[in-house]
């Protein structure tokens, strides 16, 4: 039996980490407002837990982004499949990842793609050409690495 998963990422600004992997991967940014009224209505919800963003409610803490295709919950907002949640800690950034994505383009098009990436914020940190393939290492806007296959 397969699991259901997705991936958290430790992030300084949730909303904005959502906001560029959304455009980054062509994946739809999560709107949990109809949750964050329905909790609030209910008095179930701290008055600084949430932020306005992109003219909504949103969650000061967490935010994500999920596959188009996928599903997800019309109530909550949550995704049910490929799913990236990025949740805000104190601490930054200090040593390389131990996990990371690697992001694959058609053939002959990673020059293009890793233009836009910097486009979107994103930081060229080094080239690679190995037998088994090359690739370029980037760190998003908060210092993430990830590779462009």
């Amino acid at each position: 039996m397969a699991l259901h998963w997705k991936l958290t990422i430790d992030a300084a600004d949730p909303a904005a980490q959502a906001d560029f992997w959304g455009e980054a991967l062509g994946y739809t940014v999560e709107d949990h407002s109809a949750l964050i009224e329905r909790l609030r209505e209910n008095g179930q919800l701290p008055e600084d837990s949430t932020i306005r963003h992109h003219d909504r409610d949103a969650w000061r803490d967490f935010a994500a982004v999920r596959h188009p295709d996928d599903p997800f919950e019309e109530g909550t907002g949550v995704g049910l499949g490929r799913r990236l949640l990025f949740q805000r800690v104190a601490e930054g950034k200090t040593v390389k990842n131990r996990l990371h994505i690697d992001v694959h383009t058609e053939a002959g098009r990673r020059e293009a793609e890793v233009a836009r990436l910097e486009g979107l914020g994103a930081t060229v940190l080094y080239e690679q050409r190995q037998p088994m393939g090359s690739w370029t290492t980037m760190a998003d806007p908060e210092g993430n690495e990830y590779c462009v296959e």
